[in-house]
């Protein structure tokens, strides 16, 4: 009886073992099937993304680019963060198919990319990559005529000088940015390969706020040669003075603001040696000298006795040497009736190194600013040569 019993158990357990094994069995294998089958379905987008530069990227060149892009489906979302977690603006295109950043990438930083697309179904993509950006070994500085917060007159023009030959200039001139808050639209022209002009289309106008933003630390200027810094500079415009030589009358007249002010007897260059004529065109007084170490020596080609002796209340008009000056030794009775300078335009004034604080000379000097538009006309000379200092309002705007 008790073999019986042990029999009924054991078949009983053996029932229940056999059936907890089926159901445990049965179960199982259809949860797993099905969770594959979902994850299948989620990683299942058509849509297939790529990301240039490639994942682990070292050392790339702002200039190759950074884009993300997608087949068989549409970019939804892409952000982009530099090394501080700073977001990289840009956006994507109208077709959804690709993204690029609106402004370079910066030298010597990492960037993280994250981007999302969806195929025609929905069904969502995603890729994540990260890369570097080289550090420049060689750079080149550069440097302008601008003084911090300075004011300058209507006709400044500002240079900009790279102390090495620049190849790539449209490059450059991408990532120099001007805001002028009376929204002059200002353009660049190159002299050479190592300076660069800038200038509205026509004078500037009284007060205006001008701000230059110099974006060059992460411009490859020449092969394998980026700009040595990132630079900001402000300036505003003063009044509006503007005076115009006539050779032929020995007058300068003087207009502020558009109202003529005062004529001044002046002397400019004499006809005779060539070499002593003025030069006919628009100039802007580039520096205030003050009494300036006038030397025949530094004037290539230049005739006549030789001299070097100091001049008093000089405004420099041009690298090659042309002023509006002091003339103190000349005979008052040249002034307005003669012609005898070595190519400047001289003014009345007193005698010593110094000159006179209420001559004509000095009074002109010192309500003279940096940019103040000196233009000549009537000369027996050649016309001043556009990249002869500041003198850049002799190139008509289509060629600037």
């Amino acid at each position: 009886m008790k073999s019986v019993r042990r029999a009924l158990v054991a078949g009983l357990l053996g029932g229940a073992l056999a059936l907890t094994t089926a159901c445990s069995s049965g179960g199982g294998g259809g949860s797993s099937d099905g969770g594959k089958t979902a994850e299948s379905k989620a990683a299942a987008s058509a849509a297939q993304i790529a990301i240039t530069p490639k994942n682990g990227a070292t050392d790339v060149k702002p200039s190759d680019g950074l884009k993300v892009s997608v087949a068989s489906g549409k970019l939804s979302k892409v952000t982009v963060t530099d090394k501080d977690g700073k977001a990289v603006d840009g956006a994507i295109s109208a077709d959804g198919a690709s993204w690029v950043p609106k402004a370079g990438l910066a030298v010597g930083s990492q960037y993280k990319v994250s981007a999302q697309a969806a195929d025609d179904k929905g069904v969502v993509a995603t890729a994540e990559s990260s890369f570097s950006t080289l550090t420049p070994e060689n750079t080149i500085n550069f440097s302008d005529n601008l003084a911090k917060d300075g004011t300058y007159g209507v006709g400044m023009i500002v240079r900009l000088e790279f102390k090495k030959p620049v190849k790539n200039k449209d490059d450059v001139v991408k990532n120099i940015t001007f805001e002028a808050t009376d929204g002059s639209v200002v353009k660049g022209h190159w002299f050479g390969n190592q300076r660069i002009d800038f200038r509205p289309e026509k004078f500037w106008k009284s007060g205006t706020k001008v701000t230059v933003h110099y974006h060059l630390k992460s411009v490859e200027v020449a092969p394998d040669v980026y700009g040595a810094r990132d630079l900001d500079e402000s300036f505003t415009i003063g009044r509006d003075k503007e005076s115009t030589v006539d050779a032929s009358t020995h007058q300068m007249t003087v207009e502020k603001d558009g109202q003529v002010v005062q004529t001044i007897p002046i002397s400019t260059g004499a006809s005779e040696p060539e070499s002593w004529r003025a030069y006919n065109g628009t100039m802007v007084i580039e520096a205030r000298e003050g009494s300036a170490i006038m030397d025949s020596s530094t004037v290539p080609g230049l005739q006549g006795a030789p001299y070097k002796h100091p001049v008093p209340h000089s405004l420099r008009l041009t690298d090659s040497g042309t002023y509006v000056h002091g003339n103190n030794w000349s005979d008052s009775s040249v002034f307005g009736h003669e012609n005898v300078s070595h190519g400047c335009v001289g003014l009345r004034d007193a005698p010593g190194d110094a000159g006179g604080d209420d001559t004509p000379a000095g009074k002109f000097y010192a309500d003279s600013i940096i940019g103040d538009v000196v233009t000549v006309k009537n000369s027996v000379g050649n016309d001043v040569s556009p990249d002869n200092g500041l003198s850049g309002w002799n190139i008509d705007w289509k060629n600037w």
